[in-house]
């Protein structure tokens, strides 16, 4: 539910509608700028705009249903910017660059992939430890282990990490070696996880699914929110339809879509996108360009020997030309990168 606050309401006003709710139960959420808005939560319930309709100082009540809840540009109007300890924003002037293999495979070539990333302009080094694999047979990820290499190798570069989670019961390692803890395309809606993350702490970034509509990817987002945390990157990785050129087709229609409908930074990550190296380059040309405020991209120093999706991964070189593309790109749409 979102309470919208008349411009002149007093502080006493406001705080008489917020304790009216938090009565009833309800989280309350606070935003806005020329006037207050609450953004209303219940646990597991909907909230009732009876509870503060009429009140001094409420000029309109609407359902989450008609608003799209906290997520949404209804609730918060202005882009939401994420603050790193090591000076990074995701969502605001500057576009974020996110790098780095797959899967970790072992420590000498993750620091040298990572000392290579940073020096081109890279700020969060990407890795899998936990790998959700369609066969059993495949390479399921280091664990603990590649979370320990991946906070080696950032700490040794100033970059920041961000690596997958799969399962509730990983969060609390996971988010003792990570900056942002992803959320895969297959567990988009996997809720138990989403609450779970959503109580961590810690920004998450949230693929969208091979089969999510903008609704339910948005949805999943809420998930995150209605428990306490508000940072949440949404990254656009393709979806799967009926053509066959490429792993998936890259959805860059969601990126501006999403800038319409939510203030939550959106990420493109073009070699899930596409599930080819030669096609990259171009897609996060494309992805910058539509407005995306982060870019991801898979990067090894030998993709022949990658454990997971060798055929999506840049070598070092296509990475510096990637970089050299995509910087005029940015400065032509108002942006910028380091």
């Amino acid at each position: 539910m979102i309470v919208i606050m008349e411009s002149r309401a007093s502080d006493a006003e406001i705080a008489d509608v917020v304790q009216q709710l938090c009565h009833a139960g309800c989280h309350v959420r606070r935003s806005g700028v020329e006037r207050v808005i609450l953004g209303v939560s219940g646990a597991g319930f909907e909230p009732d705009p009876v509870l503060v309709t009429g009140l001094p100082g409420v000029e309109e009540v609407s359902s989450s249903e008609e608003t799209g809840h906290l997520v949404s540009r209804s609730f918060q109007r202005h882009d939401s910017q994420i603050t790193f300890a090591n000076g990074t924003v995701v969502g605001g002037e500057r576009i974020a660059i996110i790098a780095g293999p797959c899967s970790v495979k072992d420590r000498d070539t993750l620091q040298q992939t990572a000392e290579a990333v940073k020096r081109l302009g890279a700020q969060v080094l990407r890795g899998g430890a936990f790998k959700p694999r369609t066969s059993p047979y495949s390479f399921q990820g280091l664990g603990e282990e590649g979370l320990f290499l991946l906070r080696e190798a950032a700490d040794a570069n100033g970059l920041l990490v961000i690596s997958e989670v799969m399962e509730p019961s990983q969060i609390h390692l996971a988010a003792h070696y990570c900056d942002i803890l992803q959320v895969g395309a297959r567990n988009v809606q996997n809720f138990p996880l989403l609450r779970e993350l959503g109580r961590a702490r810690r920004p998450v970034m949230l693929k969208r699914g091979p089969a999510s509509t903008l609704d339910e990817w948005l949805a999943a987002a809420e998930y995150l929110a209605v428990c306490g945390n508000v940072e949440i990157l949404l990254c656009e990785r393709g979806i799967r339809t009926f053509e066959t050129a490429t792993r998936n087709t890259m959805d860059l229609n969601a990126v501006p879509a999403l800038k319409e409908r939510t203030h939550l930074p959106v990420v493109a990550d073009p070699s899930h996108g596409t599930g080819r190296r030669d096609y990259v380059i171009p897609m996060a040309r494309a992805s910058i360009a539509a407005g995306a405020d982060a870019i991801m991209v898979e990067v090894d120093i030998d993709p022949s020997t990658a454990l997971s999706d060798g055929a999506q991964t840049l070598t070092i070189e296509q990475f510096g030309e990637l970089m050299r593309q995509v910087r005029p790109i940015a400065d032509a749409v108002g942006r910028a990168i380091d």
